[in-house]
């Protein structure tokens, strides 16, 4: 164990560097983003408008709506990555366990600074459908989502066969759409506000996901394909959890 904890030791500092450097780079490019398009732009004061009058008009899909996004809310990933983490650690699998928690936490402090920096109202709507308290970008439900679902797809993906692998992929797409669709339906996000969750997550995966592989080929290895084999290929090269 001494010597598994000293070969992992650098990890979550790398991980952390990586997450903060490359997401520091999509930081100004989401500011323009934001600050580009205000005052509202078109495209989200139309949708925001079509998308409440569809809420009013349609209660039972409103609850609905309500329902999955208080349960894919930033906390259940938040939870559900922890409790996966766990276990992955007592697996004596420590190296994707801290992957895990470094991305879902990176992810979520890097989100809390923009909704500070931008400084976003969100919507202000006609008799709301939902409300909800902060600053509108980006969307941290979305955002979690991306990050949730990525983290979990990437860790399935070795234990997968070629078309459950495909499913998965779609899985993980369709959740994070439809928890971004919640957010702008009840009127409590703009679209650019779920896009700019969307693009974080996707950027903080890219960072943590590029330093967990660059760790790992430092450790003797081979090289992989996350995308298609996730980011701990060699967890079922002998049928067990442990490399």
């Amino acid at each position: 164990m001494a010597t598994r904890l000293r070969g992992e030791h650098g990890l979550p500092i790398r991980l952390t560097i990586a997450s903060v450097t490359v997401v520091t780079l999509t930081i100004p490019f989401m500011l323009l983003l934001v600050l580009a398009k205000l005052p509202l732009n078109p495209l989200d004061a139309r949708v925001a408008h079509d998308l409440h009058v569809y809420a009013r008009a349609n209660p039972l899909a409103t609850d609905l709506l309500i329902v999955w996004t208080d349960v894919f809310g930033p906390w259940s990933w938040r939870a559900v990555v922890l409790v996966l983490a766990v276990w992955l650690w007592r697996r004596r699998r420590e190296g994707a366990a801290l992957w895990a928690v470094t991305t879902i936490v990176v992810g979520g402090l890097v989100g809390w600074l923009l909704k500070i920096i931008v400084d976003r109202a969100r919507p202000s709507l006609p008799d709301p459908v939902a409300l909800a308290p902060g600053m509108a970008f980006p969307s941290g439900h979305a955002l979690h989502a991306t990050l949730g679902a990525g983290i979990l797809l990437l860790l399935a993906l070795p234990h997968l066969p070629a078309w459950g692998r495909a499913a998965a992929w779609a899985g993980a797409v369709f959740m994070i759409v439809t928890v971004s669709y919640t957010r702008v339906a009840l009127g409590v996000h703009w679209v650019s506000d779920v896009l700019g969750g969307v693009v974080l997550g996707v950027a903080v995966l890219a960072a943590t996901v590029a330093a967990f592989e660059t760790w790992r080929r430092q450790q003797g290895r081979k090289r992989a394909s996350p995308h298609l084999e996730g980011v701990e290929p060699e967890a079922v090269r002998t049928g067990h959890d442990r490399y």
